[in-house]
């Protein structure tokens, strides 16, 4: 791990990488993402991707550096199949995983799309067992066993998923763990946090707890319904975990999984890791997703977000566009992206300034202060920004006075 230094694309805080702070850590080597959108994010409500919409994605990915990329379910359609198969002739250079169910039937699918892996997905949270599916421990460890051999029959490499893990009754799961093990044992282990019920504390335990019963690689799954999807893949990932699973923007059911783009950032910037992944692509990736699915981000999404580099407050409007640094942990340079600074009913005399400046325009002290009442009055009254044709017709009021 890098020790911190600031540089021109971001300042974060230097107590991050305190000997302090990072003796807790316990990162593996080679960390790799799991990028799920092509499935899990294509479970958003109301999201269709069609397959040339797949494969343009996946070569996206591929360009980003993802190490993985989990190309569907080929149990959902045909064209699900086709869309996996295309996507593993291309040989992006990333390892291509299917998802299926614990099915003799989907592990053949798997096998004849020619994916690399699959992620076998079997419920163990309580809540799922007892009231959704009505199943016993036992049938779970039936099925697990019996789908875990047949992909290892088929030379997949295998993730057992055992979704709703953080909803597990404890000796349940480790019943399950031990039974698999004996048996056949997969290659890693997801720790899913379906429902995102857990908190930070909650995953790493479960981490460690999973890498102490069988001593294998750990895959964290996360979900954002308590707002905490990033910062449990992190607790994984500083915990032991060796694979974070991902999805564009956060797509996802409900509230949706954890952001790929989010991950990426933190762990370069945040954490000092040495990754290669290239931020401006996935940023492109980012807006891509927007436009194919209809999916939109929130203005101020982290990372990726449209407004995130914008300020109407007047304080510190002149380092927003000299020193962004001043006012933002990341340089929007570092992203493609540049800053805005808008007006309205929160503006400055500085932001006045910037503004009469950009556009060539000399005023005195005093119509710089008519002319800022002026724009905080229109952006009161509006309850909104005053666009930039709305800021020069109250600049005409001054020009020739």
């Amino acid at each position: 791990m890098s020790k911190w230094k600031n540089n021109d694309n971001w300042w974060v805080s230097s107590f991050n990488f305190k000997d302090e702070v990072t003796k807790q850590f316990e990162f593996q080597e080679n960390i790799q993402i799991h990028d799920a959108t092509l499935r899990d994010g294509e479970q958003t409500p109301g999201v269709v991707m069609r397959k040339h919409e797949k494969v343009e994605t996946a070569k996206r990915l591929a360009e980003v550096g993802v190490e993985r990329i989990e190309a569907g379910m080929p149990a959902v359609s045909a064209e699900d199949r086709d869309a996996i198969a295309e996507i593993n002739k291309l040989n992006l250079g990333s390892k291509v995983f299917s998802f299926v169910r614990a099915q003799e039937e989907d592990l053949i699918m798997s096998k004849e799309c020619g994916v690399e892996g699959v992620i076998i997905e079997v419920p163990i949270g309580k809540p799922k067992l007892e009231m959704q599916f009505k199943w016993e421990v036992d049938r779970v460890i039936h099925n697990s066993i019996m789908a875990i051999k047949k992909a290892k029959e088929l030379g997949l490499y295998t993730v057992y998923f055992p979704y709703d893990t953080t909803r597990a009754d404890e000796a349940d799961f480790e019943k399950v763990l031990d039974e698999i093990m004996k048996e056949t044992p997969p290659d890693s282990i997801g720790l899913v946090d379906t429902m995102g019920s857990a908190i930070p504390t909650t995953i790493s335990y479960m981490t460690k707890l999973i890498k102490s019963i069988t001593g294998l690689p750990v895959e964290i799954h996360t979900h954002n319904d308590f707002g905490l999807a990033l910062a449990n893949s992190l607790a994984a990932l500083t915990s032991g975990a060796s694979v974070v699973h991902t999805c564009v923007n956060g797509m996802g059911e409900r509230t949706g999984n954890c952001s790929l783009e989010e991950v990426i950032v933190a762990l370069k910037i945040l954490y000092g890791l040495e990754t290669n992944y290239d931020i401006e692509k996935a940023v492109e990736l980012s807006e891509y997703l927007e436009e194919i699915t209809g999916y939109k981000m929130a203005l101020n999404k982290p990372v990726v977000g449209k407004g995130n580099f914008t300020r109407e407050s007047g304080i510190g409007a002149d380092a927003l566009l000299n020193t962004p640094l001043a006012m933002f942990a990341l340089n929007p340079k570092f992203l493609g992206r540049s800053p805005k600074l808008v007006l309205g009913k929160k503006s400055g005399l500085a932001s006045i300034n910037v503004k009469l400046g950009e556009m060539g325009i000399e005023f005195d002290d005093e119509k710089k202060r008519l002319l800022l009442n002026d724009v905080k009055h229109a952006g009161q009254e509006m309850k909104r920004l005053v666009s930039d044709e709305e800021f020069m017709e109250l600049v005409k009021k001054y020009k020739n006075a």
